[in-house]
């Protein structure tokens, strides 16, 4: 092979650094079976500063040919993956380090070999404009962590406007709509809700996290981040406290004999995925303040029952699922959205009156009119609405 992509999973360990155990058991296994003229090896993976060397390192103890290790970030979005392979917005690649001789003449070094060979690979891809970015290794993943803890850093920061919002008497989807309008700012990841989730956004801003603290540094606007997005994930269970535990004994925020929908367990549209999903983190907390939980995602609930399963043991059975949206509103005290589904975006409120018990609704993304939903009857709480 001319190319070798590693595409191994990175997971969090418990102190947030970020397991390299896959990516160095494949760098072991390329390395044994290199036996082309030269190769690039790309670390695919999110992975922390100085894996490239690491890797470069392991291979060049089991390997007997040329080659060169770089650092190519993937920068996919769930659900939309395939489009973002062929239409990148940009491709970083960072160079480095290499390992024997690139040939036998003078003229190439390994690392210029290593940029060409990356080029040709991405011809493809960014033919009509140049959006290749090529840097040192170390840069590169830098990069890629940068990345993530800024957009969640915006998610974090609306939250927190939000919250203000509620205290002041704003309406932070006005807020953000003036701010997305200045050119500098943008409008994109200014959505107030229950939180982030997924693969990438906790896992990397951990891992960034952890890297500063390896070097002997903070980074409070990161570490910041993540407090207030895991503060934000109860929101609403503080909302449904409120409403649903007026009735509760003095003294007592149980939650028994109360029945909850959820609408949206995946933590985004468009994918399956749960892992750290809001909607998840939510369930738990309501069953284990006694609630019963109708629950109904498009794609995700095999994944969540398991999940939930595995988080809840026993309690799981306090969550039923199901296909049919407003069969899992039926009967229910409470119904709270949270995840904006396409599906979800323009109900039946009319019918969804009639199916549910309690006439409250806790939209947690911000993705119905507060109007819409109470000329129909229904009590409404948003996210940083008045």
């Amino acid at each position: 092979a001319d190319v070798v992509l590693l595409c191994v999973g990175t997971p969090a360990r418990p102190d947030g650094s970020a397991d390299l155990s896959q990516v160095m058991e494949a760098a072991q296994r390329v390395g044994a079976a290199l036996n082309s003229e030269f190769t690039v090896i790309v670390n695919k993976s999110t992975v922390p500063v100085g894996t490239a060397e690491k890797v470069r390192d392991i291979i060049a103890g089991v390997a007997n040919r040329p080659f060169a290790v770089v650092s190519n970030p993937e920068f996919l979005k769930e659900g939309s993956a395939v489009e973002d392979f062929l239409r990148p917005m940009r491709v970083l690649v960072g160079v480095g380090p290499g390992s024997g001789p690139a040939q036998s003449g003078p003229p190439a070094t390994v690392d210029e070999r290593a940029r060409t060979v990356m080029r040709r690979l991405y011809a493809a891809v960014v033919r009509t404009s140049d959006r290749m970015l090529i840097t040192d290794a170390r840069s590169a993943e830098v990069t890629k962590y940068a990345c993530n803890a800024y957009l969640a850093m915006r998610v974090s920061f609306i939250n927190d406007m939000a919250v203000l919002c509620e205290r002041v008497g704003a309406d932070v989807e006005l807020v953000r709509r003036g701010m997305g309008m200045d050119t500098r700012i943008g409008p994109r990841f200014l959505f107030p809700g229950i939180g982030y989730g997924g693969s990438c956004f906790p896992k990397d801003t951990r891992a960034l996290l952890s890297c500063a603290r390896e070097h002997g540094m903070e980074l409070p606007l990161v570490a910041a981040t993540e407090r207030i997005n895991e503060r934000q994930k109860l929101i609403l269970l503080d909302k449904l406290r409120a409403y649903l535990g007026s009735a509760a004994a003095p003294g007592q925020l149980g939650l028994g004999g109360k029945t909850v929908a959820v609408w949206g367990l995946s933590f985004k549209p468009e994918t399956d995925d749960v892992r750290e999903a809001p909607a998840l983190v939510l369930i738990e907390e309501l069953v284990r303040l006694g609630a019963q939980i109708r629950a109904c995602d498009p794609v995700a609930n095999r994944r969540a029952a398991e999940q939930l399963g595995a988080s809840l043991g026993s309690g799981a059975a306090a969550v039923s699922f199901f296909e049919d949206a407003y069969v899992a509103a039926r009967g229910a005290d409470a119904l709270c959205l949270c995840t904006e589904w396409r599906q979800f975006r323009q109900p039946n409120f009319r019918r969804l009156r009639r199916e549910l018990r309690g006439l409250v609704v806790f939209d947690g993304r911000n993705i119905w009119d507060p109007a819409q939903v109470r000329e129909v009857g229904l009590t409404y709480h948003g996210i940083g609405r008045p």
